[in-house]
């Protein structure tokens, strides 16, 4: 990224993987352009890497680049615009009791204990089993960004949280962990409605989620949010 120093950019040096097995579709090789580890990204560098596609992973702030393939796609929530499916209503209306805050982004047992149940009941087959406190906080705290945990609670019990970075415009989606056991919550969308609902709040104009894949149905949900922007050929596009 050529950035002018005149308005006050810094010029970043991005590096490629090699290329990999891709995660999301068996049998295609992934290739991945990442800022290099060492810049420190203030929070407006960070707002247009978010423009451009990019996204947080911990302290790696990457893009799929891969040669013969363009399936990964930065979608992004125009919340000002959002209103909610009729499925989506009803999940909204199921966990209207739960209490909302939005606090700093550290570390304690409670939270910790969500995140390692979650991890272990649904993500036993990934390569972030088995949890480990040092997982946790590299993963979602130890980062130089403006990162908020949005905790919902059931009465006492701590039952969902989101993770969630600060941007200029925006707040971005980074992970969310839940209680797996009620499965009837919904929790996993919840937590995108409440971001949502919390960005309004802010006057904030997007939530990103990442990205979509319109062949891979553990990313394919994403467009159910709508309206919904997609960054294709450089430009955000939206979908109606």
């Amino acid at each position: 990224m050529n950035n002018n120093k005149e308005n006050g950019e810094q010029q970043l040096k991005l590096f490629h993987t090699h290329a990999h097995d891709c995660s999301y579709l068996p049998g295609l090789q992934a290739r991945t352009l990442f800022v290099d580890p060492e810049t420190t990204l203030n929070k407006g560098m960070q707002t247009r890497l978010a423009e451009l596609g990019f996204r947080r992973s911990g302290d790696f702030v990457y893009r799929p680049n891969c040669e013969n393939c363009n399936a990964c796609v930065p979608v992004r929530i125009p919340v000002k615009h959002f209103k909610k499916s009729r499925s989506q209503r009803r999940i909204w209306s199921r966990n209207r009791d739960l209490a909302v805050e939005v606090c700093d982004a550290k570390y304690n047992d409670e939270r910790y204990n969500l995140y390692a149940h979650y991890i272990s009941t649904r993500h036993q087959d990934g390569d972030m089993y088995p949890p480990s406190v040092e997982q946790f906080t590299d993963f979602l705290i130890n980062s130089e960004s403006d990162t908020r945990f949005i905790e919902y609670r059931d009465a006492e019990k701590l039952v969902a949280i989101a993770v969630t970075d600060l941007f200029d415009n925006a707040y971005s989606a980074v992970y969310s962990f839940f209680d797996t056991d009620n499965h009837r919550a919904s929790y996993g969308t919840y937590t995108i409605l409440s971001q949502i609902e919390e960005a309004k709040k802010a006057n904030l104009d997007y939530l990103y989620l990442g990205y979509w894949i319109k062949t891979c149905q553990k990313m394919s949900y994403k467009v159910d949010y709508r309206p919904i922007e997609v960054f294709i050929s450089d430009r955000w596009t939206l979908l109606t």
